[in-house]
């Protein structure tokens, strides 16, 4: 019983500190404090898989997501110098206004669409399992196409900021 209690507990305070990094992360100034808070939530996330008994995607979660691509977004924010000063604070415009409401939309829409659905068991056709071996098999197998999809969008995303941080330099 102690154990199950404990294992909520981490649930708990890893989802909420999850939602409180993302919103720190997204509405932060500075690219640097951003990226930041962009890893507590990689690492919040590792948690949160760990105790799904998926180790192996806790695991790259942390080395990849956290430690690789974060070096990465690290290196291309430093690299176009983006740590300008922070602007004072302006009026609200038209258009922030406009994104805030939407914004409000959205998230009641979550919210009562969360509320009415109804939940129910969903068995994938493939048991999933946090093993390595289980995830290679549909990596590389049925997800391949969209694995080097997103492989070849990264290498855009870096080419393309090494062109603009050129442009800057010249």
């Amino acid at each position: 019983m102690a154990a199950i209690l404990f294992k909520w507990f981490v649930f708990l305070v890893a989802s909420i500190f999850s939602v409180f990094s993302s919103v720190m992360m997204v509405t932060r100034r500075n690219p640097v404090h951003s990226a930041l808070w962009l890893v507590c939530t990689f690492i919040s996330i590792a948690v949160l898989y760990f105790l799904l008994n998926a180790t192996f995607v806790a695991a790259t979660q942390v080395m990849v997501y956290a430690g690789a691509i974060m070096m990465l977004f690290l290196f291309v924010i430093m690299l176009i110098h983006l740590e300008r000063e922070v602007e004072p604070l302006r009026r609200i415009s038209v258009a922030k206004l406009i994104a805030i409401v939407l914004t409000l939309l959205l998230f009641v829409e979550i919210i009562v669409g969360l509320s009415l659905a109804k939940i129910s068991e969903v068995r994938p056709s493939v048991p999933i399992q946090g093993d390595a071996r289980s995830i290679g098999t549909l990596l590389y197998g049925k997800y391949l196409f969209p694995f080097e999809i997103a492989s070849i969008l990264l290498l855009i995303g870096i080419v393309g900021a090494i062109v603009l941080a050129k442009r800057r330099k010249e």
